[in-house]
Order: C-alpha cells, then sequence, then structure tokens
C-alpha cells in the first residue's frame, strides 16, 4: 500500500466536504481528512472479472456516488456512504475506453446527480442514466469528434472543443425535454438470472437505446431550431392555464385533486412553473452586490442556527429584500416567513429570493397596511369566515379573550412551519401555489375549525398560545379538503377572494416597486435606528475613549505604584541582605566551631574505628590458623587411622616376615634412627625458617598497613584541611566578589550620575560662555557706543561754545553799532535816515541770528516789530533816505552770504538747517 501511494492517478475533493480521494495505479481508493491528513477509509477492491485499470473519475454533487473508468467499456459505481460498489455499467461495444466522465447537473435533484456524460476513445459523448442505464442522447460523430467537454454549473449548456479546432455550445433543454413532460414509466426489463453466475454479473447492467421515449434526433446530428405556434382556437382559459416550461394549471390541479400532492422529484419545477419566476439575474445580482443589511448583521444572535451555510443564505435573502423595499428590514417577522423557502432552496438563491418575494407580493396582500401592527384587516376577513363557519368555536375564544393575533396571525407570520413537518408544509404549500391566494386564508381558517375539539378544552390563554406555536395531531389531508370546501362554501360578501387581488408574477429585467405600507412610519423607524444607531456608536466611542483614558491612568497609577513598591522592597531588600548577611557570618562561625568538633570526633571514631579494625584482623587471623591447625589435625588423625587400618591389615604378614626382619630392623635400626633424627632435624629448621619467615611477612604486611593508614589518614587530613580551606576561599571569594559587583555596581551608578553632572556643568559652562561673550560683546558695542557718543557730544558742546562766543560778539558788535547810530542820528538832522540805517542793521543781524544753529538762536522780532511801527508812523523825508535804505539793503545781502558761507563750513545743514529769510 505504500509503494503505491508514490504512483498515483489522481487526488481531487469531494463536492461539499473537505474529503481528499486519492486514487492510485494500483486501483486502490482512499480518502484522507483535510485536517488531520489521516485515512479515513479505503474502497475494497473491486470483485473478480471487473478489475480495470482506473484513468478518469466522477463524483456527484452532493458526494455519494463516485464513478470510476479507465481502459475499458466497464464503468464502476461506487457509493462513498456504505463504501461499496453499487453497479457496473456496460457500455456499447463501440466503447473501448473512457477517456471523460462529467454529471450533468440539475437544480431540483438535490446534488444526486441521474445522468453521466462519457466521452469515449471515438470522440462521441454519450449521455446516459446511472438507475436506468439508459441512453438519453449523444453529442459529436465520427466526422466531427468532441476532444474535450464541460458542462456548466446549472447543467443547461455544454461546451465542447471539437478535433477541427472548433467550438460548439449545445443547449441541454434543447437536447432533452424531460423537464417539460411528465415523468417517463418506469420499467426495467427483466433478465434472465441464470446468466448472471458471477458477483460482477450481478452487479453489471448494460446500457439500452432509450432514443425512443428522448426527442428525435435527426442523422446528422444537428440541432434543428423550431417555432411554437400556438393555435387559432385555442381558449382565452387554456392561455390562462398555460404555464412556463409547457405546464397547465388545469392539468396539475387534476393532478394535485388525485394525489394531493406533486411528485417529490418534480417539486420544485412545479412550482417555479406555478409561481412564474423571472429569474432576474442582473436585478438580483444588483441587490446582492449591496451587501449585508445593517438590519440583519447580528441575526445569528436572535436566530442561533447551527448550519453557517444556512444562516449565510438566510442573511443574503432578508438583506436583498431589505434592499429592495424598506419595510422588510423593520418587519420583525420576515426570517419567520423567509426561512422555509431558505432552507428548501438554500442551494440557488436566486430562486429562493423570487419565491419569498412572490409568497409577500401575492399571499401577503394588505399584511402591512397596519404596520407595525398585525395585518388587522386581513385578520378580520378571517374572523369573518370562522363566525359563519363556526360560531360556537368563535364564541369559545371570545369567551377567553383569545384575538385573532393569537389564533389565526401566528399561522400567518410563520407560514405553518411551526405547525407542520416538512413534508405536511410542502403538501400544504403545493395546494396554496395551485390555487388564487385567498386559498392560504382559508386554509388558516380550516386548519383553526379542524382543530376545535382541543380548542374547545382549553380554557387558558398560554394553552391557545402553545397549541398555535407547536405541532399537533391533525390530518393535513383533512385541512386541505376542509380548505376547499371553505372555498365553495363562503358567501361572496364575506369571501377573501372578492377582496384580494388575482395572483402577478414578478415582471421580468426588473423587480416591481413595493410600497404599499406606511412609508412615513418606516421612514420614521429607520431614521430612529439610525439615530440610535449613531448615539450607540457615539457611546460606545466615548466608553472606549472613557476606557482608554481609565485603562491609562490605572496604568499610570499601577506604574507609579509598582515603582515605589519596587523601591521599597529594594530597601527591604537591600536590608534583609545585610541582615542576612550578619546571619550567614554568624551561622558561618558556628558552622566553623561545630565543624572542629565533628572533626575531632571523626577523629576520635576513626582511631577507635582503626583499633577496631586491627583487633578483628587479628582475631581473624588466630581463627584461621586455629581451623588450619584443626585442619592439619583432622588430616594427620585420618591418616594415622588410615595407617592404624593398613597396619591392622599387615599386620599378620608383618609378623611372619617380623621374625625375618628382626635381625635385619636390629641392624638397621640405628641407621633408621640416625636418619629419623637427621629428617626431624631439617624438618624441625625447616619449620622454624619457615615460621621466621611467615612472621617477618606478618610484621612487613602490619607495618604496610600501617603506613597505608597512615598515609591514608594523612592524605585524608591533608584533603580534608585542603577542602576547607577550599571551600572557605570560595565562600571568601563569592563574598568578595558580590561586595565588588555591589561597589562596582554602585560605582557605575556615581560614575553614570557624575558624567550626567559633568555633562551638565558643561552644557552650563559652554552656555554661561555664551552669555559671558554675548554680554561682552554687547558692552564693547554700549562703550563703543558711549564714547561714539561722548565724542560727538564734546563736538556739539565745542560747536555750540564757538556759536555762544560768536553769537556774543555778534551782539555786542551790533549794540555798539547801534548806540554810535543813534547818537549820531540824535546830534545830526537826518534822524530817519539813521534811524533806518538801524533798522537795516537790526533786520541783517536778525538774519544772522536766524542762520546760527538753534541751541543759540535769540529772536528779535518784537524790537524789529516796534522799531518798523515808528518808521512807518514818521513819513518824512521819505525819499532822501530811499537811496540809503537800497544801499544799506545791498550790504545786507552781502553780509547775509558771507555769514551763510561761514555757518555752512563750520557746521553741516543736516544738524543747523537754516531759517528760511524773507526780505
Amino acid at each position: 500500500m505504500f509503494v503505491s501511494l508514490w504512483v498515483y492517478r489522481r487526488f481531487f475533493f469531494l463536492p461539499l466536504s473537505n474529503t481528499i480521494l486519492s486514487c492510485f495505479k494500483d486501483n486502490s481508493v482512499f480518502a484522507w481528512e483535510f485536517d488531520t491528513l489521516r485515512c479515513k477509509y479505503q474502497l475494497p477492491t473491486p470483485v473478480e472479472g471487473s478489475v480495470l485499470l482506473y484513468k478518469v473519475f466522477a463524483v456527484t454533487r452532493d458526494g455519494r456516488i463516485f464513478v470510476a473508468g479507465g481502459k475499458s467499456n466497464h464503468l464502476h459505481l461506487w457509493c462513498l456512504e456504505s463504501k461499496q460498489l453499487i453497479r457496473i455499467i456496460q457500455m456499447p461495444a463501440k466503447v473501448r475506453a473512457v477517456r471523460h466522465l462529467e454529471f450533468l447537473t440539475d437544480s431540483f435533484d438535490g446534488g444526486s446527480n441521474q445522468v453521466l456524460g462519457v466521452l469515449s476513445q471515438d470522440n462521441i459523448m454519450r449521455f446516459i442514466n446511472i438507475e436506468t442505464c439508459k441512453l438519453l442522447f449523444d453529442i459529436g460523430s465520427h466526422e466531427e469528434g468532441i476532444s474535450t467537454a464541460a458542462i456548466s454549473p446549472n447543467g443547461r449548456y455544454i461546451a465542447s472543443v471539437m478535433a477541427n479546432g472548433s467550438l460548439n455550445l449545445y443547449s441541454v433543454q434543447a437536447l432533452t425535454q424531460e423537464g417539460n413532460k411528465p415523468p417517463p414509466p418506469m420499467f426495467k426489463a427483466v433478465e434472465d438470472s441464470s446468466k448472471c453466475t458471477s458477483e460482477a454479473n450481478k452487479l453489471m447492467m448494460r446500457v439500452t437505446s432509450g432514443r425512443s421515449e428522448w426527442p428525435w434526433k435527426s442523422k446528422g446530428s444537428k440541432i434543428q431550431t423550431r417555432l411554437l405556434k400556438l393555435q387559432v382556437n385555442t381558449s382565452l382559459e387554456n392561455k390562462e392555464n398555460e404555464l412556463p416550461g409547457g405546464l397547465n394549471k388545469k392539468r396539475l390541479r387534476a393532478l394535485l385533486k388525485g394525489f394531493g400532492e406533486y411528485p417529490a422529484k418534480y417539486r420544485m419545477f412545479v412550482w417555479r412553473s406555478l409561481l412564474q419566476l423571472p429569474e432576474n439575474h442582473l436585478a438580483f445580482s444588483s441587490l446582492i452586490d449591496k451587501g449585508t443589511h445593517s438590519a440583519f448583521v447580528n441575526i445569528q444572535n436572535e436566530y442561533p442556527i447551527k448550519s453557517m451555510k444556512l444562516l449565510r443564505v438566510l442573511q443574503r435573502t432578508l438583506s436583498a429584500l431589505a434592499h429592495w423595499s424598506a419595510i422588510f428590514a423593520e418587519t420583525p417577522y420576515i426570517p419567520l416567513l423567509a426561512f422555509p423557502f431558505v432552507k428548501l432552496f438554500q442551494n440557488n438563491q436566486l430562486i429562493c429570493f423570487e419565491v419569498v418575494a412572490t409568497v409577500v407580493v401575492n399571499f401577503c396582500q394588505h399584511w402591512f397596511e397596519y404596520f407595525p401592527n398585525p395585518p388587522v384587516n386581513v385578520l378580520s376577513m378571517l374572523e369573518n369566515v370562522l363566525a359563519h363557519h363556526d360560531k360556537e368555536l368563535l364564541q369559545h375564544l371570545i369567551t377567553y379573550s383569545v384575538t385573532s393575533q393569537v389564533y389565526a396571525w401566528p399561522l400567518l407570520e410563520t407560514l405553518f412551519s411551526e405547525v407542520l413537518t416538512r413534508e405536511e408544509w410542502l403538501k400544504v404549500f403545493d395546494n396554496i401555489f395551485s390555487n388564487h391566494p385567498s386559498y392560504f386564508l382559508m386554509i388558516v381558517v380550516a386548519y383553526i375549525i379542524c382543530s376545535r375539539a382541543p380548542l374547545l378544552h382549553c380554557n387558558q390563554t398560554a394553552d391557545f398560545e402553545y397549541f398555535f406555536h407547536h405541532r399537533n395531531n391533525l390530518d393535513i389531508n383533512v385541512v386541505i379538503k376542509e380548505a376547499y370546501h371553505l372555498m365553495e362554501a363562503t358567501p361572496p360578501d364575506i369571501h377573501p377572494q372578492h377582496m384580494l387581488d388575482d395572483f402577478i408574477p414578478l415582471t421580468k429585467g426588473q423587480y416591481p416597486v413595493f410600497n404599499k405600507y406606511p412609508k412615513f412610519i418606516v421612514d420614521y423607524q429607520t431614521q430612529e435606528w439610525e439615530r440610535i444607531r449613531q448615539d450607540e456608536i457615539e457611546y460606545l466611542r466615548e466608553r472606549q475613549l472613557a476606557h482608554e483614558l481609565e485603562a491609562k491612568a490605572q496604568e499610570w497609577k499601577a506604574e507609579d505604584e509598582a515603582w515605589y513598591r519596587k523601591q521599597k522592597l529594594l530597601k527591604e531588600a537591600e536590608e534583609q541582605k545585610r541582615k542576612m548577611l550578619l546571619e550567614e557570618e554568624e551561622k558561618l562561625v558556628e558552622q566553623r566551631q561545630r565543624l572542629a568538633a565533628v572533626k575531632r570526633e571523626l577523629k576520635v571514631k576513626e582511631l577507635q574505628f582503626l583499633d577496631a579494625s586491627r583487633r578483628r584482623f587479628l582475631k581473624y587471623q588466630q581463627d584461621q590458623r586455629q581451623m588450619e591447625l584443626k585442619r592439619l589435625d583432622d588430616e594427620i588423625a585420618r591418616k594415622v587411622s588410615m595407617r592404624e587400618q593398613e597396619t591392622a591389615a599387615t599386620v599378620q604378614d608383618v609378623e611372619a616376615r617380623r621374625m625375618e626382619l628382626e635381625s635385619q630392623r636390629q641392624l638397621f635400626e640405628q641407621h633408621l634412627i640416625k636418619d629419623q633424627e637427621a629428617v626431624t632435624q631439617e624438618m624441625k629448621e625447616e619449620v622454624d625458617a619457615r615460621q621466621r619467615k611467615v612472621d617477618l611477612e606478618d610484621r612487613l604486611v602490619q607495618r604496610l598497613m600501617e603506613i597505608d593508614r597512615e598515609e591514608k589518614q594523612k592524605a585524608q587530613i591533608v584533603a580534608e584541611e585542603n577542602l576547607a580551606k577550599a571551600e572557605q576561599k570560595c565562600i571568601d571569594t563569592d563574598w568578595r566578589l558580590q561586595v565588588l559587583h555591589k561597589l562596582r555596581r554602585d560605582d557605575q551608578d556615581r560614575e553614570k550620575r557624575y558624567e550626567e553632572i559633568a555633562k551638565l556643568l558643561h552644557d552650563n559652562r559652554v552656555k554661561e560662555a555664551e552669555l559671558l561673550k554675548a554680554m561682552r560683546e554687547a558692552e564693547e558695542k554700549k562703550w563703543e557706543e558711549v564714547t561714539q557718543k561722548k565724542a560727538q557730544l564734546e563736538e556739539e558742546q565745542k560747536a555750540a561754545a564757538a556759536a555762544d562766543e560768536h553769537r556774543k560778539w555778534f551782539l555786542e558788535d551790533k549794540m555798539n553799532d547801534a548806540l554810535e547810530l543813534a547818537e549820531k542820528l540824535q546830534s545830526e538832522d537826518g534822524y530817519f535816515e539813521r534811524l533806518r540805517d538801524l533798522k537795516a542793521r537790526r533786520t541783517e543781524r536778525g538774519i544772522e541770528l536766524q542762520q546760527v544753529p538753534r541751541s543759540g538762536n535769540i529772536c528779535l522780532n518784537d524790537f524789529s516789530a516796534s522799531e518798523s511801527s515808528s518808521h512807518m508812523s514818521l513819513d518824512r523825508r521819505r525819499e532822501e533816505l530811499a537811496c540809503q535804505e537800497r544801499e544799506l539793503m545791498a550790504e545786507v545781502r552781502r553780509l547775509r552770504q558771507k555769514l551763510t558761507s561761514r555757518a555752512r563750513t563750520r557746521h553741516p545743514p543736516t544738524r543747523f538747517p537754516a531759517t528760511k529769510w524773507t526780505p
């Protein structure tokens, strides 16, 4: 088995599972768990006579049937649940090898695919039914062979690449009209069992031609398109009963009345035809693309469904409904209403959504007019029908205050899913979808009327609520018949059929607008929910911020406490270490004293032990010698006894010869005595020598033992002393190392602090140096400025002094001239001319005074004004003084120019501006 793992044919995942299926060259098939890579099971070896080399494989969508083929016209069908070979299909004789296998999917088979496409070596793809082994149809021909083929996920189209390079697309609906025809008759050919002797023959089924049961196909293998034309004489009623897919509503009702339900195999197809679903893929995709609606984000909290796939489909369907119309996001019972259809159509979300939307639009008419309250108008219809057909039951319900919201609304909002089993629910909705929308209300009344016996025995509101929320022992066929009876026996004035519209399918392309509800309430609720959600988000954000601040505060507080605790612990640890060091030193002294006492005791015990050992060894040697002597005595006694026995035995012989030897004995007796004495002496000397040698060896051994013991004792003493010294040295060294380490850490800490202080001092010195430098530069600038200002002040003081001197000299000179002129005018008759000359001179002096610096400027306007007034009052001799006046003015101009040039040379005009003068 392990060798075959390296020579595999194919690895692939089973659909909708985490199981890996592997097939190897020896036809061994293993199933592995993806998570643990553990072998779950192995398919057994096929029966004898049917072995083929697996090359191609196919698995149904539900992962139950596994098909394998290869270089043979046989196909092996394995059941992966029972791990058994259930069937061997024999293809026609033209098929010698299988190149490709693929199942034709169907939306209504629940994943248990029945049609298998087999591409053989002749480039023809044959489609067979694996249950009946009938050949349904084939594509391709010998002239236009198929290289490879693929089937669309919904099983509607087949794409094939031809041998000539072209791409052909086939419509499965055009190839076979199975969905538009009633189910084919179930028959099987009875074969002689004598032909099937082996187990392989029992499993084997041949593929037979079934073309007579399927649409005709032209010999040229080309699909012809036909246009279906309606007959002219077709009645309006037949047109209304015609449904998509070639079905007729009238015939379906007749079938439903006869059998009570539709065939389970074709129920989904019939429902799709009855509801006339438009299958708006683009419109549904646009709703799905909007994502999960905010109202159903946490739907798993309210509806904890075990199957995650079912939960996702429910969430997407409800979100699509909410995006289609806002009312469904606010309706609390919409998940209960949609869940049965979601569970039924979970593999096709488009059909699921359109079925729910069709049910809401047609069978839930006028439900949302009183939103958010239950549909009071619909419940009133039900109550009127119940009052007409069973007044006693209605009166009983009224007696115990049981309203229609208790006995009718739970059945409506859950669509009977709480009170019926799956089979009963499907049977009920077979009838609901086949009739007018009012039949849905009638079946609710029928359910209540059929339950009148247990309801009449109930006298508590909780019992009524429990009854309409749980399954009960009712025959659903009786309920359905009663609903049909109510449809016929209800008077027109209270019949719901006159108050509800006829069935209207969804529009194609785009879904209709659904706005039959109080929009302002839904908008207000939506706004309130959005406001609450925003407030909740803001509250969560503020709470998160508060938690973060609190966490930070706690963290800071914990850090501070930890730091203080650490410092306290360090201090306590330091004190404890000091105490421990003192205690260790005291313990060390005590241990040394105890060690010395123990050494003394050990020395005494060692001496006692050595003495006892020596005594025991001497006793042992004595015992050994006594035992040796005893053994020698025993040996001698034994030999003596033996000799005595021998002697006793030979006494008689010796006695006979004694007489003969007596003479010889006496003759040699002396020689024997001498020899015996010599031997005895020799033995004695030898024994003495041996005894001396033994004593010498014993003394040597004793001496060696004593020397060895002394050496061992000395070595042990030296070793113990060295060990004690080494231990003491080690303890002292460890203590010194600890002290040095602590001192080194303290030195390092002090060095770091010194470095930091030195760095701070250096930085302070640098900053102080920069500050001193800046202050020195500012001081130098100030001193330079002071020096400049002093020099400027001295120059200005010198200029002011010179100006004062000049002004003083000028005033004295002019006053002298004026006095002299006044005296001349008084003495002479030309008083007025002199007076005018004095005026001119004063005017010139005023001009000069205006040309001097401002610091020494003295205004003489009053004096000039008085003189001019006196001049204006005296008008005598005007003509005579005119000439003198012109001369004086010319002189004044010359003096003015002279003073101006002198002032400019002494003082710049910027510092001492000249005063404008007007003659």
